[in-house]
């Protein structure tokens, strides 16, 4: 915010906090009604049919979880942002060449803007929050994993950290290059030392989407490289980066400028490999609306899912936000309308 002046600053505070009053109390009548319709899956929101999967299926997860949230006693998604359907917002209007995305306020739990939430699309390297959620969860930063073969068989066109099999490198080196420069060999060796191999990583990967509420998903490998059986929506991503963000660890990676990892070759050779963050906010090609700061995020690009970016960000007063987009036809399109987004969202 470009302002000198103390009572206009105040001005549009109060006029923010209003705001995000008024949104708060229509969200929570949207919240209610989809809780007493009962269609809602451990946080999971909307009243949608998952394509190929039964309906029985889907309704007895959701009275399961429905079911064991009133028994702890703990408020059914409680500090979970809920939508049933597309949430319009003031001076942000849909866009045919977005195929989804969503702005989610942290602070007050509530969809500022949602569009396309629950439709199914491929999420390229977005997948590797996924693999974040589950190295964090399972792994031990400080292990040494042998790179395998496996781990190094990409083409050159497909994004690596420059891995080599025989290399030694350390779990969190492996996170920081998944996460920073998005590299593929870096979502095979985690999955491997996590799991044993991609397909029972894979296998972990939907227990654990199934599990945070994520029911519109379905993973089948670790970083995300195209696959017709590969898939997920705009709000099954908020709410595995939703639960990434709870990990101090995670917000540290994703915050960084740039990361040096350490790998030792099979032949004793140390050598040095510097990986800077894929969003254009965090690797300077642009910048956010004046009083945001986005911390980062995790971009996906392929063909068939097009330019995606999920990113954790807050405002002025330290609200926290979440803010996604699917499926934008190239990556200037991408984050001029993640800039509109914010700005309508966050900023207005």
């Amino acid at each position: 915010m470009k302002c000198t002046d103390k009572q206009q600053i105040n001005y549009r505070q109060k006029n923010r906090r209003r705001r995000r009053k008024k949104r708060h109390s229509a969200g929570r009548t949207i919240a209610l009604t989809v809780l007493a319709a009962a269609v809602v899956c451990a946080g999971a929101a909307g009243a949608y049919v998952l394509q190929n999967s039964s309906v029985d299926q889907v309704l007895a997860y959701e009275q399961e979880n429905y079911d064991r949230n009133i028994w702890q006693g703990t408020p059914f998604a409680q500090d979970l942002c809920v939508a049933a359907d597309n949430v319009p917002l003031e001076g942000f209007a849909d866009e045919d060449s977005l195929h989804a995305a969503g702005l989610f306020d942290l602070s007050s739990d509530q969809v500022l803007y949602g569009f396309r939430l629950y439709d199914r699309l491929y999420p390229a390297s977005t997948t590797k929050i996924m693999t974040a959620y589950l190295a964090l969860k399972y792994g031990s930063l400080d292990d040494t994993v042998t790179i395998s073969e496996h781990a190094t068989d990409f083409n050159w066109d497909e994004v690596t950290c420059g891995l080599r099999a025989g290399d030694q490198i350390s779990l969190y080196d492996l996170l920081c290059g998944l996460l920073l420069r998005s590299g593929n060999d870096c979502g095979t060796a985690i999955a491997e030392h996590i799991a044993g191999s991609e397909e029972a990583f894979a296998e972990l990967m939907n227990s654990e989407a199934r599990a945070l509420g994520a029911t519109g998903t379905h993973f089948v490998n670790p970083h995300g490289l195209h696959d017709e059986n590969h898939y997920t929506t705009a709000y099954d991503l908020y709410l595995i980066f939703n639960a990434c963000i709870k990990d101090e660890r995670f917000v540290e990676i994703i915050s960084m400028e740039s990361y040096t990892g350490t790998l030792t070759g099979a032949d004793g050779t140390v050598r040095k490999e510097t990986w800077a963050p894929t969003n254009y906010y965090s690797n300077g090609t642009i910048d956010a609306p004046d009083g945001i700061r986005v911390f980062g995020g995790k971009t996906g690009t392929t063909d068939q899912a097009g330019c995606c970016v999920i990113l954790y960000s807050e405002d002025m007063e330290k609200h926290p936000y979440i803010s996604v987009i699917m499926g934008a036809e190239d990556k200037n399109f991408l984050y001029q309308e993640m800039n509109r987004l914010f700005a309508a969202g966050i900023e207005g």
